[in-house]
């Protein structure tokens, strides 16, 4: 197995690309994921942030944060809401110069691995899963996960067959027999675990240091570029996340959000209620921006390596995280 060939490819064609400029003065693209419901979405399609940052927004849907990773390398994509901190990691630790801008979500039950009903193989015997397969998407915050379950239980990672899937694709393959563990988020979890069992639980997870949070992202050329557009961009969205935090909002916002989401009231709701969207206060502070998410990403970077995933991490990630946008835009 070459698990660092198959990441490598996955970001090295875009690693060293350009970074993206400026947007043109009408119009940026931002990625996004669907079946992945949050707040913005309720901004996004009441026109908000074309309102408020005077600009054309065009939205795009992907399926995996390396593959935000290259859409903004490329120059495709300015910003990309909720990536996974695993990818962007792996995109930083290969020289692509982006910077986290704000913690979009936290969340532990919503990115998880699911093993086969047919195995019967839970947390008390988990070691049975070596030399068995499973689909991971490579170089995201699930597949940080699985890595680090995998050495919390004493499997060892080459015995096994690790195929990269988008999550969709995995789901798909769990229910069809194909593999033996699924590796995901959102939907397709959901979907997965109609089929299998998690080995363990968000809760015990976080006691084991797997921290899950996304953030959003950006070249750090456009990011100098477009201060004040970028700024905007995160006062949008925190508005959107206190008004979410208001449970009198929930019966509007729900439905609009559950429309964008792809998903029907019950599915956004059962996934929503899961996630935790940290006021922008909270995001400055020493937990999050203000020093934790460095220490975490490097933390990511250095599992990476010792898997051999990535080639090496960076000394220090404190230059790949921004504040000053969103202090800006905590001023607004």
């Amino acid at each position: 197995m070459k698990l660092k060939s198959k990441l490598m490819t996955a970001v090295a064609g875009a690693a060293f690309l350009a970074t993206a400029g400026a947007a043109t003065a009408q119009e940026i693209t931002v990625a996004y994921f669907l079946e992945w419901p949050m707040p913005f979405q309720y901004a996004k399609e009441k026109g908000t942030y074309d309102e408020e940052m005077g600009v054309k927004v065009n939205w795009r849907a992907f399926d995996t944060g390396t593959a935000m990773s290259a859409a903004m390398a490329s120059g495709d994509v300015h910003l990309s809401v909720s990536q996974g901190v695993p990818p962007f990691v792996v995109a930083a630790s290969a020289g692509q110069d982006i910077q986290v801008l704000d913690v979009a979500v936290s969340y532990a039950d919503n990115d998880n691995c699911v093993v086969a009903e047919a195995l019967e193989i839970d947390k008390t015997n988990a070691g049975e899963l070596a030399g068995k397969k499973v689909a991971v998407p490579l170089g995201t915050a699930a597949h940080y996960g699985f890595l680090k379950q995998m050495s919390h239980f004493g499997v060892d990672i080459a015995s096994m067959d690790v195929v990269n899937m988008a999550p969709p694709e995995g789901a798909a393959a769990i229910a069809q027999g194909a593999v033996d563990m699924f590796c995901g988020w959102g939907g397709s979890l959901r979907r997965a675990k109609e089929h299998g069992n998690v080995l363990l639980t968000g809760a015990e997870k976080e006691a084991l240091g797997i921290l899950v949070f996304d953030v959003t992202s950006g070249p750090a050329g456009f990011v100098a570029e477009n201060p004040d557009l970028v700024a905007k961009f995160l006062k949008v969205t925190a508005d959107a996340n206190a008004m979410w935090a208001d449970a009198a909002n929930r019966d509007e916002m729900l439905p609009v959000i559950a429309k964008d989401s792809g998903m029907d009231l019950e599915a956004t709701a059962a996934t929503i209620d899961t996630f935790v969207f940290p006021p922008v206060e909270d995001q400055l502070s020493a937990k999050w921006l203000g020093g934790g998410a460095q220490e975490f990403m490097k933390g990511v970077a250095d599992v990476f390596v010792e898997a051999n995933s990535i080639d090496a991490a960076l000394e220090t990630y404190e230059n790949n995280v921004n504040t000053g946008p969103l202090a800006a835009a905590n001023g607004m």
